[in-house]
């Protein structure tokens, strides 16, 4: 008897089970937005006294965003350097990263820190704040996102001013 019973349980409720799992699994994957990150991949000083940045924009979020824009301030050697702007608008892909050049005329401060650093051969610290403009995938609507980055770039062998 305890086993006719327990029969009738297990055809209810094995069915009644797997179609909890299948719907908790067709909700698909979890659409998240994160804040984005900005950072110098490398800094060239050239011939004519400007700077070159390679800005990385980085999305971690779950989604594709459309960078639109950044305003961020370049401090180079603890001496404010400038502003990097630029409106790339620019798709970049769930956890991925890409590079947008920026030129910029530095302050004479941060201009004799950069050449103190290469001449010596060590890194040259540097921070960027400011905001970066997105529009996560799907949306019409961009967002500001903050910055706040401090690291340091080292001179590149063999690549007379360049910083990375």
């Amino acid at each position: 008897m305890k086993t006719r019973s327990w029969t009738r349980v297990s055809r209810i409720a094995i069915p009644a089970l797997l179609l909890v799992a299948l719907a908790a699994c067709s909700s698909g994957p979890v659409r998240r937005v994160s804040e984005p990150a900005a950072r110098l991949q490398q800094l060239t000083v050239n011939v004519d006294g400007s700077w070159t940045a390679q800005v990385r924009l980085e999305n971690y979020s779950s989604i594709p965003m459309r960078f639109e824009r950044f305003d961020l301030v370049l401090e180079a050697g603890g001496q404010e350097a400038g502003a990097l702007r630029a409106s790339p608008a620019l798709d970049i892909g769930p956890e991925s990263a890409d590079v947008v050049e920026a030129r910029l005329v530095p302050a004479a401060a941060a201009k004799l820190a950069a050449a103190d650093a290469l001449a010596a051969g060590r890194s040259l610290p540097y921070s960027l704040t400011g905001t970066v403009v997105a529009t996560p995938d799907e949306s019409s609507k961009s967002r500001d996102f903050d910055i706040e980055r401090n690291s340091a770039l080292s001179p590149a062998p063999g690549l007379p001013g360049v910083l990375r």
